[in-house]
C-alpha cells in the first residue's frame, strides 16, 4: 500500500477545496459578517496547514499505484474534505452542532440535498453559497478536477484511471481520448459549459444573480440545495421549466455530449441507456400527469409539476416545485421507484443508474434463455457490443450489497421510532443522493429531527451512495492495507 501517495492526493484535494472557500470568504467580507469571516479564515488556514504537512510527509512518494490505492485515496479524500468543509457552518454558529454541519456538507458534496435546516433563508449568503457550491464541486468529482487542472496529471497514467474509476459513477468508466488528463479536461469543460448556459437562462428569466448561481450549482451537480424555503415553488413557470430541462440534461452520460461535439449524432441516439432513460422519464411524466390532473387548474399545470418532479427525482436532484407529498399514492409510488433507478452512468446523478438496471434486465433475459435452451450460448449485449462476464458479475454484486446496506440502514435508524414510510424513504433518499423522501422527510420536511446516531448512519449512506459503495468498503478490508501483492 502506497500510503505516501494517498497522503499526497488527499492533501491536493483538501488544498483545492480550501482555495474554493475564498469565494464565500469574500462574500462574508462584502456583507460585513465578522464571525463568518473568521469562520472561513480559520478553516482555510487549518486546511492549508493540513495540506502542507501531508505534502511534506509524501514528498518522496513512489508512483506505484494500484486499484486499492485508488479506492482508498478517493474515500479518504472525500471524508477529510467533508470533515473540514463542515467547519464554517459550525464556527459561524449558524449550524451549532458539528454533527448537523457534517450532515449538511456531506449532503452537499455527495449532491444529495438532504438538509437538517428548517429555515434555509436564515443562513447568511456566504454559507448559502458554500452549501450550494459543494454540489457543483462534488457533482463531477474533486479528483477528476485535480486530473484535469494540475500539470503533473500528465504523469498520472499509472494511477489516474484508478482514481477516476473510484470517483466517477457507473458500472464502468473509460477514457474519451488516449490521454487521461485530456479526458478529465473534456468532462469538466462540458460541465462548466452546461453550468454557464443554465446560469444564463436563469438570469434572463429574471432570477437574481446570487440565486441563479446557487440554483445553477445545485442543478449541475444534481444536488437540490435551494436558497428559499419553498425550494423552486416560489419562482416563475419559466424558471421552473429551465431547471426541469437542465436537470434532465445533467442526468445524461457526459460522454454522449462529447460524441455530439464530434458529430456522431447517430451513435448518441442509438445509445440504449439514453433511450431507456428518456423512455422511463417520459412514461413516468405521462402517468403522473394523468393521475394528478384533477388536483390542478389545468392539464398543462399538472404536466409542468409532473415533469419537474420526475426530472428532479430521477436525476436525484431533489428540487421541488410543489408539495408532492399531497399527490395520490400511485404518483408517489412512481417517484419512489425512480429514486432507485436514478440517472445515467457518467452523469452527475445518483441512484442505481439506468445502465445497471438495463444490464440487470438483460441478465434476467439471459438466465431465462439458459433455462429454456441450456445448450445454447447466450451473451449479454449493450450498444451492439458483448458485455464482459466480469462487468455483469460486478453489477450483480453491486445490487446485492446495495440492498443489504439499504435494509441494514433502515433497521438501524428505526430505533428513533418514526414511521416505516419516513425511515425507508429517508434511507433511500440519502443512499441514492436524492434529498427529499416522503412523510417527515418530504418536500416540506427535513432531517433535523433524527438522532445523532441516525444522522451519522444517513451521512455514511450518502458517502456510500456517491462513491458507489466499494471505495468506502475497501477501507475496512485487511487486504487493502496489506503490503503483499
Amino acid at each position: 500500500m502506497n500510503i505516501k501517495m494517498i497522503c499526497r492526493i488527499t492533501a491536493l484535494a483538501v488544498l483545492i477545496s480550501a482555495a474554493f472557500m475564498f469565494a464565500p470568504l469574500f462574500i462574508a467580507v462584502a456583507d460585513g459578517q465578522t464571525r463568518n469571516i473568521w469562520a472561513y479564515a480559520i478553516t482555510i488556514i487549518g486546511m492549508g496547514v493540513f495540506s502542507a504537512v501531508m505534502l511534506i510527509v509524501s514528498r518522496s512518494s513512489k508512483n506505484t499505484f494500484y486499484a486499492q490505492e485508488g479506492f482508498a485515496a478517493t474515500s479518504i479524500s472525500w471524508i477529510v474534505m467533508s470533515l473540514f468543509g463542515a467547519l464554517p457552518f459550525c464556527l459561524s454558529g449558524e449550524i451549532p452542532s458539528y454533527i448537523d454541519a457534517l450532515f449538511e456538507i456531506v449532503s452537499g458534496f455527495t449532491t444529495t440535498g438532504a438538509s437538517i435546516l428548517s429555515d434555509v433563508e436564515a443562513l447568511s449568503r456566504c454559507n448559502l453559497y458554500w452549501r450550494s457550491f459543494s454540489h457543483w464541486l462534488g457533482g463531477m468529482g474533486m479528483l477528476v478536477f485535480i486530473l484535469a487542472v494540475l500539470p503533473q496529471a500528465k504523469k498520472t497514467a499509472g494511477y489516474g484511471m484508478h482514481l477516476m474509476r473510484a470517483e466517477s459513477p457507473g458500472p464502468s468508466v473509460g477514457k474519451l481520448t488516449p490521454q487521461l488528463r485530456q479526458t478529465a479536461m473534456i468532462l469538466y469543460g462540458l460541465y462548466v459549459l452546461l453550468t454557464v448556459i443554465c446560469f444564463g437562462f436563469l438570469v434572463i428569466g429574471g432570477m437574481p444573480v446570487f440565486d441563479s448561481l446557487c440554483i445553477s450549482f445545485g442543478t449541475a451537480g444534481t444536488g437540490g440545495f435551494a436558497v428559499l424555503n419553498s425550494s423552486m415553488a416560489g419562482y416563475s413557470v419559466y424558471l421552473q421549466g429551465v431547471v426541469t430541462v437542465f436537470m434532465f440534461l445533467f442526468g445524461v452520460n457526459f460522454s454522449l455530449y462529447y460524441l455530439l461535439l464530434l458529430g456522431q449524432i447517430g451513435n448518441v441516439f442509438r445509445n440504449e441507456e439514453l433511450r431507456l432513460y428518456a423512455g422511463i422519464a417520459g412514461g413516468s411524466i405521462l402517468l403522473i400527469t394523468l393521475n394528478i390532473a384533477k388536483m390542478y387548474g389545468s392539464g398543462a399545470e399538472a404536466f409542468r409539476h409532473a415533469a419537474f418532479q420526475v426530472s428532479s427525482i430521477m436525476t436525484t436532484t431533489g428540487f421541488a416545485s410543489t408539495d408532492f407529498e399531497q399527490w395520490p399514492a400511485f404518483s408517489k409510488a412512481i417517484l419512489f421507484l425512480l429514486m432507485f433507478i436514478g440517472a445515467c452512468a457518467g452523469s452527475t446523478g445518483g441512484g442505481l443508474k439506468v445502465s445497471r438496471v438495463l444490464l440487470l434486465l438483460k441478465s434476467i433475459g439471459r438466465t431465462i434463455g439458459d433455462a429454456l435452451h441450456p445448450r445454447r450460448v447466450h451473451t449479454v449485449h449493450m450498444d451492439g457490443r458483448v458485455v464482459e462476464e466480469k462487468v455483469s458479475n460486478t453489477v450483480n454484486a453491486y445490487f446485492a450489497v446495495y440492498f443489504m446496506i439499504v435494509l441494514l440502514s433502515f433497521v438501524l435508524i428505526s430505533v428513533d421510532g418514526y414511521s416505516i414510510g419516513t425511515n425507508i424513504s429517508a434511507v433511500t433518499a440519502c443512499f441514492n443522493n436524492i434529498g427529499p423522501g416522503f412523510e417527515m422527510v418530504g418536500a416540506t420536511g427535513n432531517y433535523g429531527h433524527f438522532s445523532i446516531f441516525s444522522k451519522l448512519i444517513l451521512t455514511a449512506d450518502m458517502l456510500l451512495g456517491r462513491l458507489e459503495i466499494f471505495p468506502i468498503l475497501v477501507l475496512f478490508s485487511p487486504d487493502t492495507w496489506s503490503r503483499k501483492r
